[in-house]
């Protein structure tokens, strides 16, 4: 998403660091092509200009111009400044309340909030919370629905409500329900439109005053670009937003509402939603998308993905098994492909590596990398178990067997091992300590890098 806005301050940033010493003039440059970036990226502009305000106060100060490295000071200012602008530090949901502590959400039609709705109380579940989904969009059935069929994909509570019900009434039966049988939350789905107007907005303010929640959720569209910030703050002035709900970071938005929409509501962003996934909401660290955005990456997040996903034992074994030089085989490629898969793919984890690494592995195309990945793992699935072993067995015959049972040309089995080669040879690499070798042959060698 940040993608077009980390390569204009990369090249920032690598301009100021070939400058001995930093100047007025120069630091005025620097901060134009930021400002240009920025507004490229679809950042509100009272944003930019506070922004780049705030930078120009510090970067002319002494901290930054007696500096001994002035342009790795000018790029720690810039870090903070972007830290600061999207709420200095990651908040929670607050859930200290007499239960059911009870989260409102609110935002307009297709912004996401049924699905992020699923995915809160998966999270909340993980931390050991009994949680109960309601729906009150009676305008549109299928929300209902929508939500039932989340609410038991997720093996979560759900309470019944219908089309032809009054959502006052819907939450004040819910209400009377979640106490009446002990749950800790409640997570209640509002209706959404088209478009703000008058009636929607009373409506919301009228369960708001009924529920009291103690969390009121803003679910908005990274999509939406400047219709989000103007959304946020139709829906700040009408309710008293404690967090906002950031969806749809997956796809290829600039990137602005996320640096706008704090600023806009005065309510932090807590949660951005990376995938359609039931897993794909996470929790939202300013100071670690500050690092993405700089190109630094966010090896955090990358590590606490890695503990959540990865089989431990499994990878235990396969780094044993590397470093003891013992054959890296098909059995192996397989669970690594899976692990990566558990992870979000390829496309996710180098999105989350500094930018000189994932320069190095080069480009990742994500959808199409997945595609390549689930192919050959048909192909590898179509293999005897002593093929999977051997690989070195598979000859003409057993290849248009193999092709056969995957539903694919002899062709696609040759890639596949030939790539297979290859990542035997990097393991071999890497078993050396040549890590940065290993890398650079990465490049072209693995489905959806190129």
């Amino acid at each position: 998403m940040f993608e077009n806005l980390t390569g204009r301050l990369q090249d920032v940033i690598k301009n100021l660091r070939g400058q001995a010493r930093l100047s007025e003039d120069n630091i005025q440059d620097a901060l134009r092509e930021v400002r240009m970036a920025l507004l490229e990226a679809d950042v509100a502009l009272p944003v930019v200009r506070e922004f780049v305000a705030h930078v120009k106060e510090r970067a002319l100060g002494r901290e930054v111009l007696q500096s001994l490295t002035p342009g790795q000071a000018l790029i720690q200012v810039v870090h903070e400044e972007l830290t600061k602008l999207m709420g200095g530090e990651g908040k929670g949901l607050n859930l200290a309340a007499v239960p059911p502590a009870i989260v409102l959400m609110a935002g307009l039609q297709g912004s996401g909030k049924t699905t992020s709705s699923g995915k809160l109380a998966r999270l909340l579940k993980e931390q050991k919370k009994k949680v109960l989904l309601v729906s009150a969009d009676v305008y549109r059935p299928a929300a209902i629905e929508q939500l039932k069929t989340l609410a038991a994909q997720l093996d979560t509570d759900f309470f019944p409500s219908d089309p032809s019900q009054k959502p006052v009434d819907i939450a004040h039966a819910a209400l009377d329900h979640a106490k009446r049988h002990f749950y800790d939350v409640m997570i209640f789905d509002t209706a959404g439109r088209l478009a703000i107007d008058e009636v929607m907005m009373d409506e919301i303010k009228q369960l708001h005053a009924e529920l009291n929640p103690i969390e009121t959720l803003f679910v908005v569209d990274a999509m939406q670009g400047q219709d989000a910030v103007n959304t946020a703050k139709a829906f700040s002035e009408a309710l008293p937003l404690t967090g906002v709900i950031l969806t749809k970071l997956d796809g290829d938005a600039r990137g602005g509402a996320a640096l706008s929409v704090r600023h806009i509501t005065g309510a932090p962003l807590k949660f951005i939603g990376v995938s359609e996934k039931v897993d794909g909401l996470e929790p939202f660290h300013p100071e670690r998308m500050a690092s993405r955005i700089l190109g630094m990456g966010d090896v955090l997040s990358l590590i606490e993905q890695a503990q959540k996903n990865v089989d431990i034992n499994e990878a235990k074994k396969l780094a044993e098994k590397v470093k003891s030089g013992k054959s890296f085989d098909l059995n192996d490629f397989k669970a690594q492909m899976q692990q990566m898969r558990n992870m979000g793919g390829m496309g996710a984890l180098m999105d989350k590596l500094p930018a000189q690494f994932a320069q190095v592995a080069g480009k990742v195309d994500s959808e199409t990398g997945e595609k390549a990945m689930r192919r050959l793992e048909g192909i590898i699935n179509s293999m005897t178990p002593l093929e999977r072993t051997k690989p070195e067995l598979i000859k003409a015959s057993r290849k248009r067997r193999i092709a056969a049972g995957a539903g694919v040309q002899v062709q696609e089995v040759n890639r596949l091992l030939n790539q297979f080669e290859e990542i035997q040879k990097m393991m071999k690499m890497f078993s050396k300590g040549g890590m940065g070798k290993m890398m650079r042959a990465m490049q072209g060698r693995f489905p959806g890098m190129r």
